[in-house]
């Protein structure tokens, strides 16, 4: 929870602080609700367009074995094709790995990319890095989110924050890398809003929309023991450089924190049951629908990170030997889960008429390599890799690139990083053209001269 106790304040013109502003809500102590003065801010700006288009993107954190799940290779050799064997779907186009059967219900709302590479390291955290940016970190400059970017030139539909990342930010990667989760060059003003809880919990709360413990006590007291404490000390704070950033601050908890839209949004209880269940009581599973809450309570940008770290945790990082898991590992711990989860967004976001606006992109770091290894798992392998992407004006049922005979790289349309994001922002309709204030304040594109969008997704 964002609470800024802190050397300094500023006074308003009847001597109220701006703590008092934030713990006491001094809107009502003058007549006003948040609603008041939202609305007279919209009647204020000039009418726009509406603009309805969301992206939930969910990163596959560890990096699910194409070969065993999307780009199967019934006729290679058995230390290439694996154990599992391929099954058909709703689309003639498509088939998968008999893992995910409920994908191959809704294969028609999704198109695979199967061509996917990039010439980062083979580390994982070098992996979210280049794969959520476009950009691998090098020379000290630290590439946006793609969500970070939408942030910057969207901002926020509503009280909500624009970009949110589920359930939590990534952990270590193993690589003493950024992990490509945060607002980078752009500034912690537009990192992620990090939910910081499992909404799989029975007693799940978001610790952001908690009040503050002491506010009881600053209404008793506000003009004498923690006016005066923050007060003596004013003139410090509002002379340092982090004072404008802190307003910033200040006004988004706020925002978050009295606002019944964003508690309503958040609060899973107000589901039934049913549904709650059709995506599965675990982790992943209601992250997947708390994402579909907050892209139809209007956040534009929404990260779900189907696992937290490749440490500690069974994940997609199936190298065999423990503690990782094996090819067949997937199949009982994993696979089940992802499978659920997925079939019931798509299917939920439709039902509610959300999926045209709505891209919905899986992605990973990268892939495993196309030989089994001797503890019967696969490792890390950037020179092809799988993604694939649903709504948001794309169209269903097809297969775009393919691989080479052993999955191992690119024998069509070789597509790289930096145009899974362009094509993230072609559904978010930005314009390539735009730049960023990027490093030293130079132009910054959005995406490196040359990458493009998947044209053929749409």
């Amino acid at each position: 929870m964002l609470n800024f106790e802190g050397k300094g304040v500023s006074h308003n013109c009847n001597g109220t602080t701006r703590r008092d502003f934030l713990q006491v809500g001094t809107l009502g102590a003058m007549g006003l609700t948040l609603a008041d003065v939202m609305a007279a801010e919209a009647a204020m700006k000039p009418e726009q367009k509406k603009d309805n288009r969301s992206c939930i993107m969910i990163f596959n954190l560890g990096a699910p074995s194409h070969i065993d799940l999307w780009d199967m290779k019934p006729d290679a050799p058995s230390e290439i094709r694996g154990p599992f064997k391929p099954i058909s779907t709703n689309s003639p186009e498509i088939q998968i790995s008999e893992m995910l059967p409920r994908h191959a219900q809704v294969a028609d709302k999704f198109s695979l990319v199967r061509s996917a590479h990039h010439g980062g390291a083979a580390v994982h955290d070098s992996g979210w890095q280049i794969v959520q940016t476009g950009r691998q970190f090098s020379g000290g400059v630290n590439t946006p989110h793609a969500g970070a970017v939408v942030n910057y030139l969207k901002g926020r539909r509503t009280d909500l924050p624009p970009f949110v990342v589920l359930p939590e930010l990534m952990g270590r990667g193993g690589g003493n890398l950024p992990n490509g989760q945060a607002g980078g060059f752009l500034g912690k003003a537009y990192d992620p809003f990090a939910l910081n809880a499992n909404p799989a919990e029975k007693n799940f709360q978001v610790p952001d929309l908690l009040p503050p413990k002491e506010i009881g006590t600053v209404r008793l007291n506000r003009r004498q023991k923690l006016r005066e404490l923050v007060d003596e000390t004013a003139n410090v704070f509002e002379a340092t450089e982090n004072a404008a950033l802190l307003n910033d601050n200040f006004e988004s908890a706020f925002r978050l924190m009295t606002s019944p839209q964003a508690r309503d949004a958040f609060d899973l209880s107000k589901e039934p049951a049913s549904v709650r269940e059709k995506y599965g009581m675990n982790r992943f599973g209601q992250c997947c629908l708390l994402a579909r809450r907050l892209v139809e309570a209007g956040v534009r940008f929404v990260t779900i990170n189907t696992f937290l770290t490749v440490f500690n945790e069974v994940t997609w990082d199936i190298h065999g030997s423990k503690p990782f898991t094996s090819i067949e590992g997937m199949q009982t711990q994993i696979c089940p889960m992802y499978d659920q989860a997925y079939a019931a967004l798509l299917e939920d976001l439709e039902e509610r008429g959300l999926l045209g606006d709505t891209m919905v992109c899986n992605l990973s770091e990268f892939g495993r390599t196309p030989r089994v290894n001797p503890a019967g798992g696969r490792d890390h392998w950037p020179q092809c890799f799988t993604v694939y992407f649903a709504g948001g004006g794309v169209k269903g049922g097809q297969v775009v690139g393919a691989s080479d005979p052993i999955g191992g790289v690119p024998a069509d349309r070789p597509v790289e990083p930096a145009d899974i994001v362009a094509t993230i922002f072609k559904s978010l309709g930005l314009d390539p053209e735009t730049t960023l204030p990027g490093p030293g304040n130079r132009p910054f594109p959005l995406v490196d001269f040359g990458h493009h969008p998947i044209h053929e997704l749409f």
